[in-house]
């Protein structure tokens, strides 16, 4: 055999990778992918939209938008990276995962790294005028760990032990602490609610559930008589029961985003041309507050639009955890749908008052580099359990 002939055959893949590769495509839920890239490009839309008003003075009116189209041009492989993984390994290397992310927490409180945003010293800051937030990444990370404690069942259980338990818990209350020490209480209530979810579906006994809940209300009003929360976390969270209350204050921002969705009536305004998001009167509604762009820009009808393609997400998430093959998979996709429906239910919600603010954004919509990274990562995980059930079945 020739030398040529030789380094053909070593360079060739063989015939199992070949089928492999091409079956990847084909198994990708393609519902989801193209419900996640539409939503994505309309945030763009939204985004740069909302950006503008900024921009009154003079400057490159496209800028901002740049920048967010930068952030998504580097979250969307990132997607397909965790698509990828090996299944085994990515459970066996999690506890590494886990400890890497849980550092990463510590690093806003590093004086002149860390950045305090909107009251929460929660980002990091990075040159170009980026910012990373690290409890996005450990959110996915806790999802990984918690999977990985609870679907380790013995041969002859049926459930998870309440060792497993304790130890899941203990991974989420780490974490959930630091965040609570950085003020990001939106980003405490996404864990929250993934923690009761993924230890719901492991088949741990209802009693844990049942425990959670009752200490997770109980926690929260404690906490705010014994004023361990700072005030202004206490006024956003209660300024939407009374709206009227300071309109100058803490009810302002919601009080300005019902004016903005109100305004918009079935058709909108038309792109660029609402005139409270142009006017600069709702804050932040680039991120926090986008849907107020969509609903007084865009009309019931887009916004109605962009519901149904976030329900899409929602739904296939769902799906891809009800037909994942083991329990480590749908515990994992349990997590990120938990994460996903919370997160778009909070954030909408606040912006049209029926829930309190919290300084959640909207996945795949919001400006903001970590969330659009965390969620085309959670996609990408979801793309692996689906892909590791269809060609596990018979």
């Amino acid at each position: 055999m020739s030398n040529w002939q030789l380094t053909d055959l070593m360079q060739r893949p063989s015939a199992p990778q070949r089928e492999q590769g091409s079956t990847y495509w084909r198994d990708l839920d393609w519902v989801l992918l193209i419900a996640a890239a539409c939503v994505t490009l309309y945030g763009a839309l939204l985004v740069w939209s909302g950006s503008l008003a900024n921009y009154t003075s003079g400057g490159d009116t496209t800028s901002f938008v740049k920048k967010h189209l930068i952030t998504v041009l580097a979250s969307i492989p990132m997607g397909y990276v965790a698509s990828r993984l090996n299944h085994r390994w990515l459970r066996a290397y999690t506890p590494y995962l886990y400890a890497i992310c849980l550092a990463f927490m510590l690093a806003p409180f590093i004086p002149h790294l860390g950045a305090r945003i909107a009251g929460a010293r929660a980002w990091v800051s990075l040159p170009g005028g980026f910012t990373l937030q690290p409890s996005e990444f450990m959110t996915i990370a806790l999802i990984l760990a918690m999977s990985a404690v609870l679907s380790e069942k013995r041969d002859i259980e049926s459930e998870p032990n309440n060792r497993d338990v304790r130890l899941a818990l203990l991974l989420a209350v780490i974490p959930l602490l630091i965040d609570l020490a950085q003020n990001d209480t939106g980003t405490s209530l996404i864990m929250a609610t993934v923690v009761v979810a993924v230890i719901a579906v492991s088949g741990a006994k209802r009693s844990w559930v049942v425990g959670l809940l009752a200490l997770g209300i109980g926690g929260g009003l404690l906490a705010a008589r014994l004023h361990l929360l700072k005030t202004h976390q206490i006024a956003r969270l209660t300024s939407f029961v009374n709206p009227g209350s300071d309109t100058t204050g803490s009810a302002y921002n919601a009080l300005q985003a019902r004016i903005a969705i109100g305004g918009g009536q079935v058709t909108g305004y038309g792109l660029f041309h609402g005139p409270q998001t142009q006017g600069h009167f709702v804050p932040v509604n680039v991120s926090d507050f986008v849907f107020t762009v969509s609903g007084e820009e865009m009309g019931f009808l887009g916004s109605i639009l962009l519901l149904i393609l976030l329900a899409v997400i929602v739904w296939r998430a769902l799906l891809i955890a009800f037909r994942a093959d083991d329990l480590y998979g749908r515990l994992v996709a349990t997590g990120i749908t938990a994460w996903f429906a919370f997160q778009i239910f909070e954030n909408i919600g606040m912006t049209m008052g029926i829930m309190p603010i919290t300084g959640i954004p909207l996945p795949l919509v919001s400006a903001g580099g970590t969330s659009m990274m965390a969620t085309w990562i959670g996609i990408g995980l979801l793309m692996n359990i689906r892909l590791h059930a269809v060609r596990s079945a018979p």
